[in-house]
């Protein structure tokens, strides 16, 4: 309990009422309105937050656009990319505070928000490192005649809409690639989790980046994430969240023929055959679903299991549930912690009360007496669970994992595919030759075979079906987050058919 008492120490330190970052200065809304932040493991008020809306968004809109006209459109990359590089080096400065800060806004142990916060900073420095390696042209030659090449253009005010589940790594993810490839930014994060989304704004203000260049407001999704959405100077709209809500902003911008990436929804397969290495089969499955309290988007919620060892591996998975350490965030021993908001925690217990009625044995782990005033959901499995069940069609978003059997390789293709999702899927198998098959055959953007969620920033993130559009990561990202402009040069006096003349 000490070495959580110490962490809460450091991040109660860094917690003040939080206000908008505007065009360099932190301000209070134009409504002067507020929100309550609450902490997921007490449900207490953290402290208040500035509810931005549509006056907010305008003036952050004006000043990313007077910036991305003026100055940081006009810098040199290289003075540019220097920047993006001296924000990686303050994250780093600031690691100590900003772990045990996310812990105590979301709930994530602090074993996860660590290591999640050690990326951030690598995030900066591998966007710095591709925009001046990778971020180039193709050239075109035709005869003698002409010359065609391609150059990479920024787009303009990048709108960022960050959600909860890892906020200060996954905002630093869109963040780092718009900034370094000459955007500006407006940066709405989730209302849940506002506390290092501040911190940043005030490690970004630190580094001496232009006004207007990086704006961050708070506020609801309907006000000022719908705002920033309507603004026509906003160019582009980069967003991660839930599947609904990515619809509903494509709706709001289709008007404007705003350009979008959508990272959204996922029920991602882990399917186990029975020749696998079930002891690392079972260490990545329980990782895959129980890490980040479940509340991960490529986290693998479906089980399926080869029915000749389904008995066996069950057996050892409840086990693992039986031994999950659910407890404090801030303790450095905790693997479970609260789910982030009543709401939440709401939404994932009702779910465990369909599963139920649709005739699931629902097996979980303990959470102690003296946590209960958290949003606490034991690591759960749902046995007996099919596919036909709403528990394993939809999203839940916890740490509950529907677990089912199979026969044989082509059964469990038509199983994994049978959702609307379509972000991630793991497969387990000796059979390198299968292991190839049934990864291209699963529709996801994002397989691991033999593997847990190991993530290589070169690579594309993303999902097909109802898990979003687009691609982010590497320089994939550049596609997003540039214009792709192509110049065509004379290179003599070609023929021009000559129109009109006598």
């Amino acid at each position: 309990m000490h070495v959580a008492a110490s962490e809460k120490q450091k991040a109660l330190a860094n917690v003040h009422n939080v206000q908008l970052y505007i065009d360099g200065r932190f301000v209070n809304a134009e409504s002067n309105q507020e929100f309550d932040n609450i902490n997921p493991f007490t449900n207490e008020k953290i402290n208040s937050v500035a509810s931005g809306g549509k006056e907010d968004i305008h003036k952050a809109a004006l000043a990313a656009k007077r910036a991305f006209k003026g100055e940081w459109g006009n810098m040199k990359q290289k003075e540019r990319l220097a920047f993006i590089y001296k924000i990686a080096d303050l994250i780093d400065e600031h690691v100590e505070e900003l772990a045990p800060l996310e812990s105590y806004d979301t709930g994530l142990p602090l074993s996860i928000t660590k290591k999640m916060v050690s990326r951030a900073s690598q995030n900066f420095r591998f966007y710095a490192e591709m925009v001046s390696s990778r971020m180039v042209g193709d050239a075109y030659q035709v005869d003698d005649e002409f010359l065609n090449y391609t150059i990479h253009k920024p787009v303009g005010v990048a709108g960022l809409i960050t959600p909860w589940n890892a906020p200060f790594m996954l905002e630093t993810w869109k963040i780092a690639p718009a900034l370094a490839t000459g955007n500006t930014v407006i940066l709405k994060p989730a209302e849940w989790s506002p506390l290092t989304a501040n911190k940043l704004a005030e490690i970004i203000d630190k580094s001496g980046l232009p006004d207007g260049v990086f704006n961050v407001v708070h506020g609801f999704g309907e006000t000022a994430g719908a705002s920033l959405v309507a603004h026509e100077d906003v160019e582009l709209i980069s967003f991660t969240g839930e599947t609904t809500t990515g619809s509903e902003i494509m709706k709001n911008g289709a008007d404007a023929l705003k350009r979008f990436s959508m990272e959204l929804g996922g029920k991602s397969p882990i399917i186990v055959f029975d020749d696998a290495d079930l002891t690392r089969a079972l260490d990545a499955c329980t990782w895959g679903i129980f890490s980040f309290n479940g509340e991960r988007c490529t986290a693998n919620s479906r089980l399926y299991i080869h029915e000749d060892v389904a008995d066996r591996f069950i057996a050892a998975l409840k086990e693992r549930v039986d031994n999950i350490r659910v407890g404090d965030p801030l303790d450095e021993r905790t693997q479970v912690g609260p789910l982030i908001h009543k709401e939440h925690f709401e939404n994932v217990n009702s779910y465990l009360e369909i599963a139920k009625e649709e005739g699931c044995e629902v097996y979980q782990g303990r959470v102690p007496e003296e946590y209960k005033r958290g949003n606490y959901v034991p690591p759960t499995i749902l046995l007996n669970a099919d596919n036909s069940m709403r528990v394993v069609q939809e999203e839940i978003f916890g740490p509950v994992l529907a677990v089912m059997t199979f026969r044989d390789e082509e059964e469990v293709i038509e199983l994994a595919n049978d959702v609307r999702y379509g972000l991630a899927g793991y497969v387990w198998t000796k059979d390198i030759q299968r292991g190839h098959r049934v990864s291209q055959a699963v529709n996801a953007g994002m397989l691991w075979l033999n593997s847990q969620n190991v993530r290589d920033l070169r690579t594309p993130f993303g999902g097909s079906k109802h898990s979003g559009i687009g691609r982010e990561g590497g320089y994939y990202a550049f596609e997003f987050y540039t214009e792709m402009q192509v110049v065509h040069v004379a290179l003599g006096d070609h023929n021009i058919p000559q129109f009109g003349k006598k």
